[in-house]
């Protein structure tokens, strides 16, 4: 069975860059498309982006559209989420998972991790 976990979160500046991972561990990575997710206080959950099994499809919310870049290493069984340029409107509890992944939407499919803490702020 798949596990992900999430990493990489802290607290950066505006106009700062992080790097999320999220790593898989149970099944071999490159049999699923993975999406990111985020949770700011007080919102729903909304997707973020997604890639597909072997990262021939992307997409992106438009919010974070020229911002945010998902890329995935599947030797590593990791797929990363690149946050540039981050806003204080980005902060927020990230979260990987299990997707089906198109061009233009992404549907949950998985099971919800613990998520890593983005927190952008002066």
């Amino acid at each position: 069975q798949l596990q992900l976990v999430e990493s990489g979160g802290g607290l950066v500046q505006p106009g700062g860059s992080l790097r999320l991972s999220c790593t898989a561990s149970g099944s071999t990575l490159d049999n699923y498309a993975i999406g990111w997710f985020r949770r700011a206080p007080g919102k729903e959950r909304e997707g973020v982006s997604c890639i597909s099994r072997r990262g021939g499809t992307t997409n992106y919310v438009d919010s974070v559209k020229g911002r945010f870049t998902i890329s995935r290493d599947n030797a590593k069984n990791t797929v990363y989420l690149q946050l540039n340029s981050l806003k204080p409107e980005d902060t927020a509890v990230y979260y990987c998972a299990q997707v089906k992944c198109y061009s233009d939407y992404l549907e949950f499919t998985g099971s919800w991790g613990q998520g890593t803490q983005v927190t952008v702020s002066s």
